[in-house]
């Protein structure tokens, strides 16, 4: 059998790197070096968005806030541990829906916090409203794979 590599997009400079799945953990990237998999949530905008999720071979889950919102900034810390436990087997994101709005309104996101499962570039399901880490960590699994 052989080990298929994977497509995993740096956080840092957006190169497309490919990955064994069985140094996922580890891969750092080939063009500047730093990380692929941080266990942080990945910050991206209207510009980054698109590429981000659909050249990623892991699912991706995408939060939708922004700096005024209570409860996206009570979410905040249970979203950042969620990456830590997902990793290496999904990528986590945040969007800041006020400073990027074009994302947002292209997805029909009609209040926040939203997050959206990503898989090959495709939505696999939304859940709309704050929740804690172990919740995000539950429902993700459950649709990821």
């Amino acid at each position: 059998m052989t080990n298929r590599q994977l497509h995993a997009t740096c956080p840092s400079c957006r190169a497309v790197n490919r990955v064994d799945p069985a140094r996922l953990g580890s891969g750092v990237c080939g063009k500047c070096g730093a990380t692929l998999l941080p266990d942080t949530p990945v910050e991206l905008d209207d510009a980054s968005f698109q590429e981000f999720v659909t050249r990623n071979d892991l699912p991706v889950l995408v939060d939708f806030w922004a700096p005024w919102c209570g409860p996206c900034k009570a979410m905040a810390p249970d979203f950042a541990k969620a990456a830590g436990l997902l990793r290496p087997s999904v990528r986590l994101a945040k969007l800041d829906t006020q400073a990027n709005p074009q994302t947002g309104s292209m997805l029909g996101i009609r209040s926040i916090p939203t997050m959206v499962l990503f898989k090959d570039g495709r939505e696999v399901d939304r859940m709309t409203g704050a929740t804690d880490a172990r919740s995000i960590v539950e429902w993700v699994r459950a649709r990821a794979h």
